[in-house]
């Protein structure tokens, strides 16, 4: 049985590995709606509707998907292994 102090440092070296995942699917769902809104401002562009909306909100979805992956670099690489 290991030590009360040791496990606290487990589970905080842990949680640091878990929110590291937490961006990367966050980063993942924004990079999703980066690619939709994308193909929504070109389809919009060449039918000559307005495209304004849509390409301000491509714009801000590619906003925080440059900060979220800047956020992500600061984090250590992911070393843990899934459970089956």
């Amino acid at each position: 049985m290991a030590a009360p102090g040791n496990q606290g440092q487990v589970r905080g070296a842990n949680r640091r590995v878990r929110s590291g995942e937490d961006f990367d699917i966050i980063i993942g769902f924004l990079g999703f709606w980066a690619v939709v809104l994308l193909a929504v401002t070109v389809w919009m562009e060449v039918t000559a509707q307005p495209a304004l909306g849509w390409a301000l909100g491509l714009l801000v979805t590619l906003l925080a998907l440059y900060g979220m992956v800047r956020l992500r670099r600061r984090l250590p690489e992911r070393t843990g292994s899934r459970r089956r």
